[in-house]
């Protein structure tokens, strides 16, 4: 950076003044305020209207979650955070709390207002709070988002008197105060809450939001009392008949923007917060003040602390965290959402406008049920009927899972933002490669995830999770999670966690391929309430990523890289000394290894398969070409060409039938001219794809122009078909026993050194492309032994089926036949 670029102190000054002048109003008259409330409701909407707002703010987007298409609220993604401490998954409960929201801002279902969120440790529920935090202060900051209280000043009044002994500075609390201080109300009352109860009604009377109603029916806080009986005292005895507005005069009385945050609009009760009941709800008197201050006998409001959960929370929403540690204050609460009143002392209430959210883990359900035997006795039963329950569990998406593992593994740095653009850092993706239908990335969690790690010494060492091991990891997690009672006859574990993240799967069953959509098989309810959480997985990797692995080359620093394998075996291995988890939980959690190991195997040799054979691979205009020369082959037409009009090329139909294809040689044809088998192929198998494609996608027109090539099964077999046979009859002198230390010019040298490139361009870093190929290379010895030289596994001539039907990577491929 040059010296003429380089900001300066006054620059960032400038970018500060900047930023907080959008984030408040000037202070304003009451008048101006009601004006302000006509025209936008939501500058005197009640909390959980205001609540209800913030959410709407952001919007909606499509979202799938156990195979099901769902509306999710943006606002739980935490965009003015890129996502940092998003809430992922648990959508159906989220709409639930929403839902919840609308009720209680249009005055449905009070008796049901406080709201429960449920669920074991590490399922999003504290990114839920910090979620609504960070939403609900970002959106006091637009135009549209403004929350307001007042401000009061008694200098002045009565000419400066005592005015009946509350003098110039007698309005104070805290540390007391100085003569012309302005004091906010210390529990953000509405601005509303000045006017008498009948011009309040008025005012919600005239405001155009029958939905809704505005938050007209709360009091003056004790605090802003104390100062409006002062000021009316004051101004009676002056005889001002205009009494309210000599009260409310600018001078006196000004509304205030406030953003909201934890203390003012927010309030967060911890687990570790004590004292006695009414101090953690809603304060205590202050000694000192008391005695300071002229209370004319009685208590002054202005000795209050004001620093109670719901004092902090008045305005907008109070949170109870771990509700469990303050079982004592449910009770307490149980009356708060129909009275709307709490009291500072015997003859001191104050009016509440919140809010009420408990969150949980599971212990508050055994609390909860302590006096179930006693039922109708029961003395938590009424506390139980207004608490509405919405459960957050486990993920069951690996692509979710996969995200928050990022998250927990690399921090907010390696994590992609709500906008799916990856934010720079320590901790990053591999950028993926230019091909997405082989590109790892293109996998949830496959993609490789490098993390600066801090080594004795105090430097950093760049260690990788190689691809797949983000997407091994949160497979494994997920698998856990689901019941296998409700497993229909041919659907394992790992297929019922593709079909919650993609809503269906195919797979080859007796040469056909076989469609299985969420909608078809009915699960039971029960996934996601156990398994194994994402900080138990998260512990295994950091604890990979601290120590080196074993293993070595001469070059590479293969070492530094953990494996798919790598955090598999450290996932099984430590759930034995685990003690979260039963001696049942752990014998099955290990069996549910294999099948995902398996999947993972599966993933790395099609990327290896994929790399090798890239240059063999058949594009897609290929196929195209192929397939109009053959329909107009079929109906004696001619094909359109940059030159015109053509007939079709024989040669290039028979090129790639016999050397694409495989499937034919020259015994199958007369010069170019297609004998009767090739014939009947291409009408039985090409042109009645053909047909059947435009029959479901019929319209006002077709066209072959409108074929989406890789829909049609039999020429998708020949766009995806890249499988060992392929690598055998291209490289037959490739040996896959001298992968890993391959001799000087051969085959099979040649063909590693391409390989690795090719991985290292779609995400592998070279030590982890030698890994992983050499991993692949090593299981396929056997079945490459078994492979005739022209790739035929049984003797027969390879060519005698086509590529798509020769062990690929979904199994026996697919007969043409």
């Amino acid at each position: 950076m040059s010296e003429r670029d380089t900001p300066d102190g006054d620059a960032f000054v400038r970018d500060a003044d900047e930023t907080l002048r959008g984030a408040y109003d000037p202070p304003m008259s009451l008048e101006e305020y009601v004006d302000r409330v006509l025209t936008n409701p939501t500058a005197a909407a009640s909390g959980a209207r205001y609540l209800l707002a913030a959410v709407e703010s952001q919007g909606t987007r499509e979202v799938r979650e156990r195979g099901e298409r769902l509306e999710r609220y943006r606002f739980f993604d935490d965009p003015f955070n890129d996502g940092e401490h998003a809430v992922l998954g648990n959508t159906g409960a989220l709409n639930a709390f929403v839902d919840d929201l609308r009720a209680a801002a249009a005055g449905r279902g009070s008796d049901e207002t406080i709201v429960w969120i449920d669920g074991p440790t590490a399922t999003g529920k504290s990114e839920f709070k910090r979620c609504l935090v960070n939403g609900l202060r970002e959106f006091s900051k637009t135009e549209a988002g403004r929350r307001y209280t007042v401000e009061w000043n008694v200098t002045g009044a009565g000419g400066g008197g005592n005015g009946g002994g509350a003098g110039a500075a007698s309005l104070s609390y805290g540390d007391g105060g100085n003569a012309g201080a302005w004091y906010r109300s210390p529990v953000q009352t509405h601005p509303l809450s000045v006017f008498p109860k009948a011009v309040r009604e008025s005012i919600a009377d005239a405001v155009d939001d029958d939905a809704y109603p505005i938050a007209a029916d709360v009091d003056l806080d004790p605090f802003s009392r104390e100062a409006y009986d002062h000021l009316e005292s004051v101004y009676r005895d002056e005889g001002r008949r205009d009494l309210f507005s000599a009260i409310t005069d600018r001078d006196h009385l000004r509304v205030t923007s406030y953003v909201v945050d934890v203390g003012e609009g927010i309030g967060v009760l911890h687990a570790e917060d004590d004292g006695s009941p009414k101090e953690r709800l809603v304060g205590s008197w202050m000694g000192g003040m008391l005695r300071e201050l002229d209370s004319r006998g009685r208590k002054n409001p202005q000795a209050f602390s004001y620093d109670g959960v719901l004092s902090q929370g008045n305005g907008v929403a109070t949170v109870v965290e771990d509700a469990s540690q303050h079982a004592d204050l449910l009770r307490r609460l149980l009356n708060v959402p129909d009275e709307r009143r709490v009291k500072l002392d015997k003859g001191i209430g104050m009016d509440l406008d919140t809010q009420l959210i408990v969150i949980s883990n599971p212990d508050l359900d055994a609390e909860l049920d302590r006096h179930a035997e006693r039922e109708g006795a029961d003395p938590l039963k009424a506390l139980k009927r207004r608490l509405t329950r919405h459960e957050f569990r486990y993920l069951t998406n690996r692509r979710l899972e996969a995200e928050l593992l990022r998250r927990e593994v690399g921090g907010p740095r390696g994590v992609p933002t709500v906008d799916g653009v990856e934010d720079d850092g320590e901790a990053e993706e591999s950028a993926p490669g230019d091909d997405p239908a082989r590109d790892p990335a293109s996998e949830p969690g496959a993609a490789a995830l490098t993390i600066g790690v801090r080594d004795g010494d105090g430097g950093v060492t760049e260690r990788e999770l190689a691809p797949h091991a983000v997407g091994a990891a949160a497979l494994y997690a997920v698998v856990t999670r689901l019941d296998t009672d409700d497993l229909p006859a041919g659907i394992d574990l790992v297929e019922k966690a593709e079909l919650y993240e993609a809503g269906e799967i195919r797979r080859e069953r007796g040469g056909e391929e076989e469609r299985v959509a969420v909608d078809d098989v009915e699960f039971g309810d029960g996934d996601g309430r156990n398994g194994v959480p994402v900080t138990y997985v998260r512990d295994a990797v950091a604890e990979l990523l601290g120590s080196d692995a074993d293993r070595n080359h001469p070059e590479l620093p293969v070492e530094r890289v953990v494996t798919p394998t790598d955090v598999l075996d450290a996932m099984a291995e430590g759930l034995s000394d685990a003690p979260v988890f039963s001696q049942a939980e752990v014998a099955e959690f290990e069996s549910r290894k294999s099948p995902v190991a398996e999947r993972v195997r599966e993933r790395q040799r099609a990327d290896v398969v994929d790399a090798i054979l890239a240059a063999e691979t058949v594009p897609e205009a290929t196929v195209a070409e192929y397939v109009e020369h053959v329909y107009a082959w079929d109906a004696d037409e001619p094909v359109e060409t940059e030159r015109g009009p053509e007939e079709p090329d024989a040669l290039t139909m028979k090129v790639f039938e016999t050397e694409t294809l495989g499937r034919f040689d020259e015994s199958d044809y007369r010069g170019t001219d297609p004998a009767e088998s090739v014939a009947a192929f291409r009408r039985e198998r090409v042109i009645r794809a053909l047909t059947r494609y435009a029959w479901r996608n019929r319209g006002d027109a077709f066209s072959v122009d409108d074929v989406e090539l890789g829909e049609i099964p039999e020429l998708k077999a020949v766009l995806e078909s890249n499988d060992l046979a392929d690598v055998k009859r291209r490289f037959p002198d490739l040996d896959p026993a001298e992968w890993a230390d391959p001799p000087a010019d051969t085959e099979t040298e040649r063909v590693k050194a391409a390989t690795i490139s090719r991985l290292v361009e779609r995400g592998y870093s070279p030590a982890s492309a030698e890994l992983t190929s050499r991993a692949v290379m090593r299981s396929v010895r056997d079945e490459w032994t078994g492979l005739t030289a022209d790739g035929g596994a049984d003797g027969s001539r390879d060519s005698d089926r086509p590529r798509g039907d020769r062990g690929g990577r979904n199994g026996g491929g697919r007969t043409w036949d």
